[in-house]
């Protein structure tokens, strides 16, 4: 007979359950990005094609301490994943911060037009 966890900790005290989701939350939280990457069946040479970076820039990333959240996000999103952001503040529920670290779209500058000798002449002589 099969019994599923939700039945398992129903059956559990409030104390044990409360036990059980930090160590659980904890677990979560050991693990490296290089560690993730292969549970994801990738290679460093694999992830690096997809982030159009060399090999040595995956490595790089993976052994990083301190990265901004657009490489992390990038990474992230090269593996299939998606990044999301909570903030845990004393006596509220957890906040999922939102439009951090999301891709911009950077507006193109207008092209300029090269000015032809003809038509300097022409604005010259109307000014």
């Amino acid at each position: 007979m099969t019994v599923s966890l939700e039945a398992m900790l129903a059956e559990e005290s409030e104390e044990s359950r409360a036990h059980i989701q930090v160590l659980a939350q904890e677990m979560r939280e050991e693990i490296s990005l290089r560690e993730l990457r292969r549970q994801r069946n990738l290679t460093q040479a694999r992830l690096a094609k997809k982030l159009k970076i060399g090999q040595e820039g995956v490595s790089r990333i993976e052994r990083r301490q301190d990265m901004s959240i657009s490489t992390l996000l990038s990474y992230i999103e090269g593996i299939g994943g998606k990044l999301s952001f909570v903030v845990d503040m004393p006596g509220q529920t957890p906040i999922v911060l939102s439009r951090l670290g999301s891709k911009r779209i950077k507006k193109k500058a207008p092209k300029k037009t090269k000015t032809s000798a003809k038509s300097k002449v022409k604005a010259r002589l109307a000014a």
